[in-house]
This record gives C-alpha cells, sequence and structure tokens, in this order.
C-alpha cells in the first residue's frame, strides 16, 4: 500500500507555465531582450532557476556576461508576487481531497527557488496540507538528485518504496526512480507521453483521479 505521495509543483500541481514565461519576458525586456514564446518554456523549464535564465539567454541569442543581472530581475519579480497568472488543473483539487480523506500525507519537491514554491502554495493550497515543501535551496541538491526525496521520506517515517513520486518531466522521473519510489507521469504538464515513458515512468496518469486508481493498482 502506498503511505505518502511526494509531488512535483510546476505543470502538475499548478500550471505555472504563463507565470514563469511572463516574469522571464518581464527580464528580458527589462534588458533589451527579445520575448520567448509561452510555449517554448516548456523545454526551458524543469532544473532550477538558474538554469531557466542560462535557457532563456542562450534562446534569444543573449551574452551570458548578461546573467546575473536578468536572474536578478526574474527572481525579485517572481518572489514578489509568485501566484500571479498561476491555475489549477482540472481535478488537482479533488485528487488531493481525496489522498488526505484516504490519511496518505503529501509533500512537495520542486527545483523552484523555496520562497516561490512556499508563496505559490499558500495562494492556492490549503497550509496544513503538505506536510513538507521542499524548494531550491542552499545544502540540498537538485532533482534528479534524490536527496530531496529521502529527505521527505525519512520526515515522514515511510520508506521511499512506499512512497509514490508524481511529475511532468524527465527530470521528475529520474528522481522518482533513483529514489525507489513508484514514480508516475503525468501528461497534462509541460512535456510528453513519451518523454515521461522513455524516462521509464511506471505509468502516466492522463487525468489526476487516476493516480487513485494507480494506487489501488499497487
Amino acid at each position: 500500500m502506498i503511505q505518502a505521495a511526494i509531488f512535483d509543483l510546476d505543470g502538475t500541481l499548478l500550471n505555472t507555465l504563463p507565470s514563469i514565461a511572463y516574469y522571464g519576458n518581464r527580464a528580458l525586456k527589462l534588458h533589451g531582450l527579445p520575448e520567448i514564446e509561452t510555449e517554448k518554456y516548456k523545454l526551458l523549464v524543469g532544473e532550477g532557476a538558474k538554469l531557466l535564465v542560462e535557457r532563456m539567454l542562450e534562446t534569444v541569442g543573449a551574452d551570458p556576461s548578461m546573467f546575473d543581472a536578468v536572474y536578478a530581475d526574474y527572481r525579485a519579480a517572481y518572489d514578489a508576487d509568485p501566484a500571479n497568472k498561476t491555475a489549477y488543473y482540472d481535478g488537482i483539487l479533488d485528487l488531493l481531497g481525496a489522498f488526505q480523506k484516504w490519511g496518505i500525507p503529501m509533500a512537495v519537491f520542486s527545483n523552484k527557488p523555496e520562497a516561490q514554491v512556499e508563496g505559490v502554495l499558500k495562494a492556492f493550497f490549503p497550509e496544513d496540507l503538505f506536510k513538507i515543501i521542499l524548494g531550491q535551496q542552499e545544502g540540498l541538491a537538485r532533482k534528479p538528485d534524490p536527496e530531496g526525496v529521502y529527505r521527505i521520506c525519512e520526515e515522514l517515517q515511510v520508506k521511499p518504496q512506499k512512497c509514490m513520486y508524481i511529475g511532468d518531466t524527465a527530470t521528475d522521473m529520474q528522481t522518482g526512480k533513483a529514489a525507489g519510489c513508484l514514480t508516475v507521469g503525468v501528461s497534462w504538464g509541460f512535456r510528453t507521453i513519451d518523454e515521461l515513458l522513455d524516462a521509464r515512468a511506471y505509468a502516466v496518469a492522463e487525468a489526476p483521479m487516476e493516480l487513485l486508481q494507480l494506487i489501488n493498482e499497487v
């Protein structure tokens, strides 16, 4: 029986793509650089804010020396209002309510800076819904390193093998599998089903409530 669930944030719990694109393009424009189409951000995100900004600059052909200034502007604006232009995915609230009813503790592990993770979760979910929240921070390895998963499982007193890890990218699949979790991809996020299957997802859910079915099957 699955005893805990760990969720990625961007593209899994919430559609943050419009927010990421808005703040990314805002930072680019402040420095006289062209904007990037929102859909293209799907391939730029997933490995932390610093790599996102590096990829943004590479995409628009900017000098890498602009990184510090563009990154600072991106972080400052996003940190100030992390819930801006973000929305629920259909069915997510029903899924989380069912997990809570079943007594399955839930956590969030994201490569997004921790201040942004905490800010956006506070805006959209009850404060006590997620038992543990981990974002990008000093002293914690970014995904796909499983260090954050191990930390969560230790605090919840659950073995990784009894935990479902849920995300929308190959990085998430690599993270969950490296930790030994039941690792499930979601098709409503930023990447394709093929990417998730190529990364050896146990299964790919096409709607949030399918995750409940998987728990029953396991």
